[in-house]
């Protein structure tokens, strides 16, 4: 894979950047003294720029209207209209078009109406060649520059990554191989280079393909040594472990803990800039989703502090297990001062789950009293609806049709929604803040056939039942539930847990069943978008 992808990436790479240098780039050059400028443009005309000039503001917009410009230098002081006026025209006449001030004044005023009227660069007189130079690499080839700069990057980073993956790894190597695939993806989608980011995705299918194996040797152990230094943080720990120690740290100020389900650590990554503007992080952890990387059992577990038989086993009236009817988290908060109590955190506390945008509106009205609480659980359940109507509704399929729109799309539900406004409520007051999950999701791809009885549960990417028959390869297949810690209904019951972004499919229809699932979002199963969850602790600013 590596010397020929990246062979064939070079040489496309070196005819694109051909393509675009033999088309000049056009400059319109306004300045009351341009005749003593002609060096700065003889210059940029050896350069391959192609240079127009006008000594006024009015000839400016003359030829500006009559030719098009990729970017205007223009001076701030000139006989007749001023360089402030002649910037305010052309911006009305073409806004997208970047252009750069250049002034003898350094008055401050003068830099706040520039800067105000949306200029792409200020520069002080005199200017040398090789600053002119410089504003042009920035304003015009600023994304070129940056995507190739990206991909070496990457090209270097994709054989260590590559390494690595080769080693026998720890939980915690696990996590930084991770958070490198995660950080490359949104680098290169941004560079918008295709080719590289093709490449990232196919290193982080064969990172998901070693980390299923990892996941299929390990669970199990570590469920029998819960407290070996090498076991990872998980699920029914996050409360012992992470965040009643979190709150515990505080003295007078409220904490609130936000849970918002579904969230994948790509999306933690792309909304937290946004939170930083409010909120100063404290702790940027990554901790483990128990199986079934479901809510039904990863977000009982937070709660409860307890796997899911020990829910059952403790709550043997409230737990209910996949094909019993009702509700499977309705009863969390109940959970949840149970767990308060076993460890002796006498707190006055609150718990809220919001599913639907009124019930986000009540809570921004409501954080003023939520200050007067020790803790304050808030469980947001957007991010799963989004990822659960992708599947259900062709027009949030078509908008979030790959993984970069699918981050847009919770960017932008999450900048408008009500839960970022009580943040931004919440942050005006001294406050510790904790924000986590329960569970991630990924996009299945292959289906694996699978046959069982009626009553094998409906989840894509685990199934638990009697007499079922599936691809070995595929799956981590648990024959004894109280293994893993999981409840068991029937003697010969199995759990069994999808692995990469394969998905379960039954012969029966198979066709219809594939085209409709593949490309979806789901969870239930083994994968670092799955198991490999943000825990993030920030304090108000």
């Amino acid at each position: 894979m590596n010397r020929n992808i990246f062979a064939n990436f070079e040489s496309n790479r070196t005819n694109t950047v051909e393509t675009e240098l033999m088309d000049k780039i056009s400059i319109l050059w306004a300045d009351d003294e341009i005749d003593l400028l002609k060096p700065h443009i003889l210059f940029l005309q050896e350069k391959g720029y192609d240079v127009a000039t006008a000594n006024n503001g009015d000839g400016a917009i003359e030829q500006f209207k009559a030719r098009n410009f990729d970017i205007v230098f223009l001076d701030e002081n000139m006989p007749g209209i001023s360089g402030i006026e002649t910037l305010a025209k052309l911006k009305a006449l073409k806004p997208e078009v970047p252009v750069v001030m250049i002034t003898k004044s350094e008055e401050e005023h003068i830099m706040e109406q520039a800067i105000g009227s949306k200029i792409a660069d200020y520069l002080i007189k005199p200017v040398n060649p090789n600053q002119i130079l410089l504003s042009l690499k920035k304003n015009l080839e600023n994304r070129r520059l940056i995507s190739e700069k990206t991909s070496a990057d990457y090209q270097q980073e994709f054989r260590n990554i590559g390494m690595t993956l080769s080693d026998k790894l720890s939980w915690k190597e696990w996590t930084e191989v991770y958070r490198r695939l995660v950080y490359w993806e949104l680098e290169l989608k941004r560079s918008s280079d295709e080719s590289m980011y093709e490449i990232l995705t196919a290193q982080k299918s064969e990172a998901n393909t070693l980390f299923s194996k990892y996941i299929e040797n390990n669970y199990l152990g570590w469920l029998k040594n819960q407290d070996a230094p090498t076991t990872p943080v998980m699920s029914h720990q996050l409360m012992k472990k992470k965040i009643l120690p979190a709150a515990d740290a505080t003295t007078t100020e409220p904490v609130f803990m936000v849970l918002i389900d579904n969230l994948r650590y790509d999306q933690w990554r792309i909304i937290q800039p946004l939170i930083a503007e409010y909120f100063r992080l404290q702790d940027d952890d990554l901790y483990l989703s128990i199986l079934p990387t479901a809510t039904q059992y990863a977000r009982n577990a937070i709660f409860a502090g307890l796997m899911p038989s020990e829910i059952e086993a403790r709550f043997p009236n409230l737990w209910l297990n996949d094909e019993e009817e009702g509700g499977k988290n309705m009863h969390e908060e109940t959970f949840l001062n149970d767990t308060l109590k076993r460890f002796r955190k006498e707190w006055k506390s609150s718990y809220v789950k919001i599913t639907n945008h009124n019930d986000g509106k009540a809570l921004v009205d409501n954080v003023p009293n939520m200050m007067l609480n020790k803790f304050n659980v808030i469980v947001y359940n957007f991010v799963d609806m989004l990822s659960h109507a992708r599947t259900e509704m062709e027009m949030i399929r078509e908008l979030a049709d790959d993984e970069a729109a699918y981050r847009s799309l919770t960017l932008s539900w999450f900048e408008h929604s009500p839960l970022f406004e009580a943040l931004k409520r919440i942050s005006e007051k001294k406050v510790k803040l904790i924000i986590t999950t329960d569970h991630g999701t990924i996009r299945v791809k292959e289906p694996s056939k699978l046959v069982g009885d009626r009553n094998v549960n409906t989840n894509l990417r685990y199934k638990q039942g009697r007499n079922m028959n599936y691809e070995k390869k595929d799956v981590f297949e648990v024959k004894n539930p109280a293994d893993a810690f999981l409840p068991r209904q029937h003697l010969s019951q199995a759990f069994v847990f999808i692995k990469q972004d394969k998905f379960f499919a039954y012969p029966n229809n198979y066709n219809y069943y594939v085209t409709y699932y593949k490309n979806t979002l789901q969870h239930g199963g083994i994968s670092l978008e799955e198991m490999v969850i943000p825990f993030a602790v920030l304090t108000s600013k």
